[in-house]
C-alpha cells in the first residue's frame, strides 16, 4: 500500500542550521573513494542510481551513507544530483569482522 502525504519534503539543508564542515574521517574516505572509482560515462539526461551498502551491524542507518556516497559520485563523474530521478537503496549486514562495502550503479531512464 503507498501512503501519501501533501506536505513538502525537507531537504538536508533546511533541515540543519548553520555551516557544515567536512570532518577528517570524511575527507579521508573522499579522497580514497575518488582513488578507487573507475572511469564511466555518465548518461545525459534523468539517471537512475542503485546503491548497495554492506554494514558491519544490522543497527547501522541506510539512509546516513547515501549523501556522502551521491556526493563523491557527481564530483567524480561530473553529473548534477538534481538528475537522479530514481534511487534504490538496499542494506546488506556483513559481519563484524568485515570493514564494510558499497557498490552502485548509475543508469540513464527514459
Amino acid at each position: 500500500m503507498t501512503i501519501q502525504l501533501h506536505i513538502k519534503p525537507l531537504s538536508v539543508n533546511e533541515a540543519w542550521q548553520g555551516k557544515r564542515f567536512k570532518t577528517p574521517k570524511y575527507k579521508a574516505f573522499e579522497k580514497d573513494v575518488l582513488l578507487m572509482l573507475p572511469n564511466l560515462d555518465i548518461p545525459e539526461g534523468k539517471l537512475s542510481v542503485k546503491v548497495e551498502a554492506g554494514f558491519n551491524s544490522s543497527a547501522s542507518d541506510l539512509d546516513n551513507v547515501l549523501k556522502p556516497i551521491l556526493d563523491i559520485l557527481q564530483k567524480r563523474y561530473g553529473f548534477n544530483d538534481n538528475r537522479i530521478y530514481k534511487l534504490e537503496l538496499e542494506k546488506k549486514v556483513v559481519g563484524r569482522k568485515s570493514d564494510g562495502y558499497f557498490n552502485f550503479n548509475i543508469e540513464g531512464i527514459s
